[in-house]
């Protein structure tokens, strides 16, 4: 009896820990969703997307979806180009953003990214999203 008891309480404890919702926050920070876009510039083999290129993007696109604001950071990075099995290395803009946890967020990050492919012939745009302690 006392062997089944501590399966049932070994149970609980392991399905209510499933259940946690995000991190653990320390005062004053509050547990947000933080994302991370990054932007290849190049169009084909050269830079395609220039500084106001991109900044009227994000005045289109991100601003409407993300009104309480955004970073953008100039980088450089590389990837694998699968169409012309070679490695890339591109200007890049990575823009982070960070939200309450919303599936309409969640949509309006994939239809920024979109926008981006459609409006400047790219193949993709890396999307990342973790758990984030937060405050302001």
């Amino acid at each position: 009896m006392i062997r089944v008891l501590i399966v049932c309480g070994l149970a609980a404890t392991l399905a209510g820990c499933a259940a946690l919702p995000g991190p653990a926050c320390l005062p004053p920070s509050r547990p947000m969703l933080s994302a991370e876009l990054a932007f290849g510039r190049n169009i084909g083999d050269r830079l395609g997307v220039s500084d106001a290129d991109f900044k009227r993007f994000a005045a289109a696109e991100i601003t409407p979806r993300f009104p309480d604001g955004f970073t953008v950071i100039d980088g450089v990075g590389q990837w694998h180009d699968p169409e012309r099995g070679r490695i890339v290395h591109e200007k890049a803009k990575l823009v982070t953003l960070v939200f309450a946890e919303d599936p309409a967020k969640a949509a309006a990050l994939t239809a920024i990214a979109d926008a981006y492919k459609r409006r400047f012939r790219q193949q993709g745009v890396l999307l990342a999203v973790r758990p984030s302690c937060v405050s302001f």
